[in-house]
């Protein structure tokens, strides 16, 4: 899914949710929904790629976009707050 697929697609959805059509849950179930989508089909020009983090603590199960395996532990240890070495996940292309 592409960028715009992707906000015509929450355009839609916060549309329904304005309209009455769905309550706040299943607006925020759909967003979750296409954002997990286009994440996992990203694809860039300049060579990024989706990575996630599994393993124990609290960056468990973060996806980051990165050039590079390496990259991915850069960024994902600066959301929480670790030294990249420190960082006790494996990192993975999804």
């Amino acid at each position: 899914m592409d960028r715009i697929s992707a906000l015509r697609n929450i355009e839609e959805t916060l549309r329904d949710f304005e309209a009455g059509e769905a309550d706040l849950a299943a607006t925020e179930e759909r967003v979750v929904g296409i954002l997990r989508t286009y994440a996992t089909d990203f694809e860039s020009e300049e060579g990024l790629r989706p990575y996630r983090a599994t393993g124990a603590g609290q960056a468990h199960g973060l996806v980051v976009v990165a050039e590079s395996e390496s990259a991915a532990r850069e960024r994902i240890a600066d959301l929480v707050d670790v030294d990249p070495a420190a960082l006790d996940v494996d990192v993975s292309p999804i």
